[in-house]
């Protein structure tokens, strides 16, 4: 009956292209299968007792608890206006440098990113905050668009991630079931830290190849990148510097170190982030009831969203499974030529072609568990995985003419800056991914490395 999982699958590809909620869009297309499979017996109605104990399996993960925890902490930085003043600060501080705020727009993106870890709402406040100074500074509309889609979406990748949180928890299911089938019964574990520690060196490594980038076009085309004549008044003081950096640095430092130095689960250190950001918001007086009350009511609306996407992901991965869907999807990727690796490129151009359509969470909590125990069975390291498989997407959300970065940036554009010109900007940013993605999987000690120093693996 694998031909029948085949078919679902491709249901509810259809049926989200169309429009309809994801989360109901999974369990719905998936209980109507199974109805039509039990009434003509071609699907064991036994399996649908499952249910309950899935659900109350992700009603106690602990570890899911940080997803609600990093909302909150991303939103209440956003609100808090930080991304505003590390702007006017970095740009100050680079002053004259042809290219400086380009490279101010990389920076505060990756300090937001490691902030916030919401990709959306990084590329709308940095398209809201820079977008109209870098035009105004005489910047090129491409490379300005294309500087902030890229560093926009290094939310998903540099740690605390939001992303990396529902990805550690799904590859670490994945990993213990490839083991499992292996023959392996005392299987070993694969954690969120781990992840987070993994992705630590391969985020950094696309900030310095963005920095060189634009660093490359200011000197080879410096028409794209007017210099800046600062005023004294524009000039940053320490004081200046030290207010605007050091908080959300130290802020970063305190949730990250936490879990990378073993003294606090990624949950723990959530909950440190969002009292952090709470703090941060009042010390900066960018906190009133109103504002508390719009930051609540965004992280409950983030957080149902998830929870009822990974709701409907587990009906849809127990009917895919109960028609043999990842003994087909086993099959094929064996078949694949060239092995394991023949085997991930082709698991990485369907992702990636899937990144058009469907969000990182849906992709991550139905496609991932499907393909991963099989990825993971023929020998490749969990962490190795999970990053490509992060930095993929995130190529994905930048590739012209779907990518979702592309949309929230074209939202709060102004109307002189033409879609065009965004998918001409992200172009070269997209090569620098790859580029990555090629580095990553020529050197996979990039990824393993750090992991294997912190935690002895």
């Amino acid at each position: 009956m694998e031909w029948v999982a085949a078919l679902l699958f491709i249901a509810v590809i259809l049926v989200l292209l169309a429009g309809f909620p994801v989360a109901f869009t999974l369990g719905g297309t998936a209980l109507l299968f199974a109805g039509f499979g039990v009434l003509g017996g071609g699907f064991n109605e036994a399996l649908l007792s499952g249910l309950p104990n899935r659900i109350f399996g992700i009603m106690t993960n602990e570890t899911l608890v940080a997803v609600p925890l990093f909302v909150f902490m991303g939103v209440t930085l956003e609100r808090a206006r930080i991304a505003e003043e590390l702007l006017e600060t970095l740009s100050a501080l680079f002053g004259t440098l042809r290219g400086g705020l380009g490279i101010s727009v990389t920076l505060v993106g990756m300090l937001l990113a490691a902030s916030t870890g919401i990709v959306g709402a990084t590329v709308v406040t940095m398209g809201l905050l820079s977008l109209p100074t870098m035009l105004k500074r005489g910047y090129a509309p491409e490379i300005a668009a294309g500087t902030i889609c890229a560093s926009g979406t290094l939310g998903q990748i540099i740690p605390p991630s939001i992303i990396l949180v529902m990805l550690g928890d799904v590859m670490t299911t994945a990993y213990q079931q490839a083991q499992l089938d292996m023959g392996v019964f005392s299987p070993k574990t694969v954690s969120v830290g781990d992840l987070f520690a993994g992705a630590l060196i391969p985020g950094l490594l696309l900030v310095l190849l963005y920095v060189l980038y634009i660093l490359g076009v200011a000197f080879f085309r410096p028409g794209m990148m007017p210099a800046h004549h600062q005023e004294p008044d524009d000039n940053a003081s320490l004081g200046k510097i030290l207010h605007a950096l050091l908080p959300p640095l130290l802020l970063i430092f305190a949730v990250l170190g936490s879990i990378l130095g073993g003294f606090a689960t990624p949950t723990e250190a959530a909950g440190v982030g969002g009292m952090g950001a709470l703090l941060m918001a009042i010390s900066r007086r960018q906190l009133t009831l109103e504002r508390l009350q719009e930051i609540m009511r965004n992280t409950l609306r983030i957080s149902s969203m998830v929870f009822l996407i990974l709701i409907g992901a587990s009906i849809f991965s127990l009917v895919f499974r109960g028609y043999g869907g990842d003994d087909g999807v086993r099959a094929v990727l064996e078949a694949i030529p060239g092995g394991v690796v023949g085997a991930l490129m082709a698991v990485m151009l369907v992702m990636f072609l899937l990144g058009f359509v469907l969000d990182f969470i849906e992709i991550t909590f139905v496609v991932v568990p499907i393909v991963g125990p099989v990825l993971l069975a023929m020998g490749l390291d969990p962490v190795w995985l999970g990053i490509m498989i992060a930095i993929n997407l995130q190529t994905s959300f930048l590739t012209p003419p779907f990518g979702f970065a592309l949309f929230y940036l074209r939202g709060v554009a102004p109307p002189s800056v033409t879609t065009a010109q965004i998918y001409r900007g992200v172009v070269p940013f997209v090569a620098i991914q790859l580029l990555a993605l090629l580095l990553i999987a020529a050197f996979p000690g990039l990824v393993t490395w750090l992991p294997g120093q912190i935690y002895g693996g």
